[in-house]
């Protein structure tokens, strides 16, 4: 596959480039500013906050044929929401209009509470504290764009609670619409493993337009 990356050079993005490119798949790095060393990574620059720029890169891309599926793992820090909804619209506009597929990486804030369907993760304290609410309602607002797309082939993955750098290990268990927890408690992944369940899914595509993920916990033997 060919698969174009926007955002390509933050936590998650440059890792979905190192496992799609360890599979054997093109890629196309679409960032402000790209950089890359991989001979099969094809850097664009283009800044996802400008909407004419990502059109222009896109046009290119789907007049050659040069696109399978994109993958948008945009994020901002302090959370601009405005950004992030834009942004997520623009990808969509196009990826329609050239028949491409989309897989965005949001947040886990729209994903339901384990112990309670009812309840939003972004509105519980026990996985949301204070000062992440804002980037949990973004996410929210991410995903309202997506489900508001009646044209755009897309698939909305959340990640668990906890999202940081660490190790790939390949061992993670897939769900929907509802926060997941390991055997230990925790809900938290690594990003390389994010990054495998992101190819993982553009590889083999399942049925369901919302789906999350966590490290699956190795159980000790009895």
């Amino acid at each position: 596959m060919t698969i174009a990356v926007v955002g390509a050079t933050g936590m998650v993005g440059s890792r979905v480039i190192t496992e799609a490119g360890a599979r054997g798949h093109r890629v196309l790095a679409l960032s402000r500013k790209p950089a890359s060393e991989d001979p099969n990574v094809t850097l664009i620059a283009a800044d996802a906050n400008d909407p004419s720029a990502v059109r222009e890169a896109f046009a290119d891309l789907a007049s050659n044929r040069a696109a399978d599926a994109v993958v948008l793992t945009v994020r901002t820090h302090p959370v601009d929401q405005g950004f992030l909804v834009g942004a997520t619209r623009t990808v969509l506009d196009i990826a329609a209009q050239y028949g491409m597929r989309v897989l965005v990486v949001g947040g886990a804030g729209a994903l339901r509470s384990p112990d309670d369907p009812d309840l939003l993760v972004a509105d519980n304290p026990a996985f949301v504290p204070a000062e992440w609410r804002a980037t949990a309602a973004a996410g929210i607002a991410q995903l309202r764009t997506c489900q508001a797309h009646a044209d755009a082939d897309w698939v909305y993955l959340s990640p668990p609670a906890l999202l940081e750098p660490g190790e790939r290990t390949g061992r993670y268990r897939r769900g929907t619409d509802t926060l997941l927890t390991g055997v230990d408690g925790r809900s938290w992944i690594s990003a390389e493993d994010l990054a495998v369940a992101v190819v993982d899914e553009l590889e083999t595509p399942g049925p369901e337009r919302r789906l999350t993920v966590v490290h699956r916990d190795e159980r000790p033997s009895a």
